[in-house]
């Protein structure tokens, strides 16, 4: 993707020379797959428009870019990790334990989590998250019986969807897509089926029931993918009747060799995730160290710079890719601009 150098005063942002003091004076990103596409623009737009070297960014998964980030606060310490889910607990936790006491939580917008087919393959216009359920839950409502999953072609549970043999192709654990589908797809499609109500009547208790639900089938019909989502995307061009989960941007991109499905009746596009239609969408984050700003050359000016108008606004070019503007954008300029940590109440 070529680019056009943005001027720095239509940014109201000031570019300074790094220093040459500074034992590192590169910006280290890692984490979130979904999230990697709009910080490489950024990084490569910022490295174009500002006196400072193009940040270095890494994929990994969201889990692992965290888990990076709470490894402790220095130069040898990423600076930025890329989220697809928002930061848990347990992870404020370990980066509190590791000496990241300060963490700055920036919003980027949105995306939406899609299933895909190959261009020329079988059209899956009538998902439900009960349909995904039926599908990939490891445990499924029978007869009025909780039984191993016996579905294999989609047409056993819905006659509206194609009678081809289930093969799906899933996020990982590590990656934040894998919590929202589990959290926006499994678990309400579980609800939706009776399944979760008939495991708590079976005498699950109501955190067992949720994880039953979450947990996904061991047969081969569900394939965890770790990689990002080309490698998703190199499974279903090598299997006809694969469905594949992708963030919305990737899709818009590949429209070429993908076919994407409805959720709910609704397809899937920035306007209908923007307006609340489309069902399975989240936030996007960066977090940013803290103890890095002032320490680490043009840290806060590539944050200022990431969440600039002209960057992350509806008419920029992160929506140009695929990103869902957010519409409290300057709340979160004020965020960066004021170093505000999470939990500070401001």
């Amino acid at each position: 993707m070529s680019f056009v150098k943005l001027a720095a005063s239509a940014l109201t942002l000031s570019a300074v020379a790094a220093t040459s003091a500074a034992a590192r004076d590169q910006v280290q990103i890692a984490g979130s797959s979904t999230v990697l596409p709009y910080a490489s623009i950024v990084a490569e737009a910022f490295g174009d428009n500002f006196d400072f070297p193009t940040p270095v960014v890494e994929s990994g998964g969201s889990s692992s870019g965290l888990k990076r980030f709470c490894e402790g606060v220095g130069e040898n310490t990423i600076d930025i990790a890329n989220a697809s889910r928002a930061i848990r607990d347990n992870e404020i936790a370990a980066c509190a334990e590791a000496g990241v006491t300060d963490i700055i939580e920036v919003r980027i917008g949105y995306d939406g989590i899609v299933f895909a087919s190959q261009i020329n393959g079988p059209a899956f216009d009538a998902f439900q998250p009960a349909d995904i359920f039926n599908a990939l839950g490891a445990k499924v409502l029978v007869d009025g019986a909780i039984v191993d999953n016996p579905h294999s072609q989609w047409a056993d549970f819905n006659g509206d969807l194609p009678t081809t043999d289930i093969v799906a192709f899933i996020p990982g654990t590590k990656h934040g897509t894998r919590e929202v589908f589990e959290d926006k797809v499994l678990l309400e499609g579980c609800e939706a089926t009776g399944a979760h109500d008939a495991m708590i009547a079976a005498g699950m208790s109501e955190h067992d029931a949720e994880d039953a639900c979450i947990d996904v089938r061991q047969d081969g019909v569900s394939v965890d993918i770790d990689g990002d989502y080309t490698e998703t995307l190199a499974r279903i061009d090598s299997n006809p009747d694969g469905v594949g989960i992708f963030g919305l941007s990737f899709y818009e991109n590949n429209t070429d060799s993908l076919k994407v499905a409805t959720m709910g009746g609704v397809t899937p596009s920035t306007d209908t995730i923007s307006t609340g239609e489309y069902p399975v969408s989240r936030p996007l984050f960066f977090y940013i160290k803290k103890a890095h700003i002032g320490v680490i050359p043009g840290l806060k000016e590539f944050a200022s710079f990431f969440a600039a108008e002209e960057l992350a606004g509806p008419d920029g070019p992160l929506a140009a890719y695929g990103l869902v503007s957010d519409p409290e954008l300057a709340a979160t300029q004020a965020v960066i601009a004021d170093e505000t940590p999470m939990g500070s109440g401001n």
